[in-house]
């Protein structure tokens, strides 16, 4: 009796660990799914950071086909899937992000399974490890309204111009990633930091006209909406052009200077226990892009375009993408992002 007592008083620090942890990962998830099969035994589990409306019919064109199967989705944060990942690699099946830094280092790290017999570009996967199945770009969004009468911004330069000439139209309803939370905000800040001066310059003047912080790009598409934006900058370009469809408010920019363009990307845990299917889901991913494209299946921009070829001015992946997550770098660069936009 003793020895039983000791054991259950033993045990309760480890489970109520357990419990601390699934009720902290309960509070991260910003949507939560279970789609299941019609019959289904097992249960595969994503990790994402693409809305649930997107992947939705894609998920349940995979299920179509295997009725023994179910699948939770769990959406995040960029930078939280990371951590969350690596926190306990064996609690997800598969890890789909934008944010390709993230992503890279986790499949370099020897977190990702390799997968054979997967039919994709050179340019679009690292090793048969990390498989990128859509090219998505930057956007500035803006409000129509408080452009009229004045010429749309086609550039990052234009917008400066745009911006200086009238501050009172713009303080405090501008809006963008904030970077130190977003992951995929620090890939896309980094990505332009890199292809011009510009970008530093542009930060400064919509630091001084009051920035506000975002998230992500739906929450920035929300407020565009509803007035208390006039311009977005930096956002997810899918989404924008999702969200517009059907109304004539906003326009969509992709600047005609220097479009920074992400490949979304997903991989198979290492530690997965149902190998096959998780690497059937990578497979489906990429399989469904085949022409003709049905966008009721496959509602995000495909891996391809119609050009058939390698999208310009996309981030490839490749060691580079792991420079800013240098400790030291992203220090750096954060420092001065936030003496920029912050002030």
């Amino acid at each position: 009796m003793r020895y039983i007592l000791a054991l259950i008083l033993s045990l309760l620090p480890l489970l109520a660990c357990a419990q601390d942890r699934e009720a902290q990962n309960r509070d991260t998830w910003e949507d939560r799914a279970m789609f299941q099969g019609s019959a289904s035994r097992q249960t595969l589990r994503i990790l994402s950071s693409t809305d649930r409306s997107f992947f939705a019919p894609i998920i349940t064109s995979f299920l179509a086909q295997r009725p023994a199967l179910a699948i939770e989705y769990l959406v995040s944060g960029t930078a939280e899937i990371d951590r969350i990942f690596r926190q306990d690699p064996s609690q997800f099946d598969l890890v789909i992000s934008s944010a390709m830094d993230l992503q890279f280092k986790a499949a370099n790290d020897g977190l990702a399974l390799p997968i054979e017999d997967v039919t994709t570009p050179d340019w679009a996967q690292w090793r048969q490890s990390l498989f990128a199945f859509t090219t998505e770009p930057a956007a500035i969004v803006i409000r129509r309204a408080d452009f009229a009468g004045h010429p749309l911004p086609q550039t990052r330069q234009d917008l400066i111009q745009a911006l200086r000439a009238r501050p009172e139209v713009f303080r405090n309803r501008l809006g963008s990633y904030d970077i130190r939370q977003s992951g995929l905000g620090y890939l896309f800040a980094t990505q332009d930091a890199r292809a011009s001066e510009t970008y530093w310059r542009l930060m400064e003047v919509m630091g001084n006209l009051g920035t506000r912080l975002y998230c992500c790009s739906g929450d920035m598409i929300t407020d565009l909406q509803n007035g208390e934006l006039a311009v977005a900058y930096n956002v997810l370009g899918s989404y924008a052009s999702a969200r517009t469809k059907n109304s004539d408010d906003l326009a969509v920019i992709l600047p005609a200077d220097f479009p920074i363009t992400m490949m979304r990307t997903g991989f198979v845990s290492a530690m997965t226990t149902q190998p096959e299917h998780a690497g059937d889901f990578i497979r489906h991913l990429l399989d469904i892009q085949s022409a003709p494209l049905d966008p009721q299946v496959f509602p995000l921009p495909p891996l391809i375009p119609a050009s058939g070829s390698q999208p310009q001015f996309a981030i490839t992946l490749d060691p580079a993408l792991m420079t800013y997550l240098d400790r030291l770098k992203r220090r750096t660069f954060l420092k001065e992002w936030v003496s920029a936009v912050i002030q």
